[in-house]
C-alpha cells in the first residue's frame, strides 16, 4: 500500500465511507483497508460531522459511535483542560446558581450547579472542622 493510497484511506474513512466503498475505489482488497483503518483508530461507525470529527482542545480525531450525544473531545482529560482555559465560553443557567450564607463566617455567596455548598471557601470549612473539635477538647 503506497502513502497516498493510505492518505486517501484516511480522508475517505472521515468522509463516512465503509470499507468496501474504499477498497472499490482504490482497487485495494477490504481486509488491507479495515486492517489499516484498525491500525490508525478509524474502525467502527465514523458519522459525518464535519468538524465534530476533531477535539476541540487538541485537535486529535475523534471516534464517534452512531447513538448518542456528538463528542467534543477525545478525553476527560482534554476535556478539563479546555474549560479550564475557556470558562468565559460557558453558557451558565440561571437556574443553576445557588445562593446561601456560609455556616462558618455567615457571609453570602452563591454558588455555580452546587446544590449543597455549605461553606463559602475551603477556608471555613477548614476552620469550621477543625477549630470547632479543638474547642470541645
Amino acid at each position: 500500500m503506497t502513502p497516498d493510497q493510505k492518505e486517501e484511506i484516511h480522508k475517505l474513512r472521515l468522509q463516512g465511507l465503509g470499507y468496501k466503498a474504499i477498497a472499490g475505489e482504490l482497487l485495494l482488497t477490504v481486509d488491507s483497508v479495515k486492517g489499516y483503518c484498525k491500525r490508525h483508530d478509524l474502525n467502527g461507525q465514523v458519522e459525518v460531522l464535519g468538524t465534530a470529527l476533531m477535539c476541540m482542545q487538541c485537535q486529535k480525531s475523534i471516534r464517534q459511535k452512531k447513538r448518542g450525544r456528538t463528542k467534543k473531545f477525545c478525553s476527560d482529560g482534554c476535556r478539563y483542560t479546555w474549560w479550564n482555559e475557556n470558562s468565559d465560553k460557558r453558557e451558565k443557567k440561571d437556574t443553576a446558581i445557588y445562593h446561601y450564607t456560609c455556616h462558618y463566617c455567615n457571609k453570602q455567596f452563591s454558588a455555580y450547579g452546587n446544590k449543597i455548598r455549605k461553606y463559602c471557601s475551603h477556608e471555613c470549612y477548614i476552620k469550621a472542622r477543625f477549630l470547632e473539635q479543638e474547642d470541645e477538647i
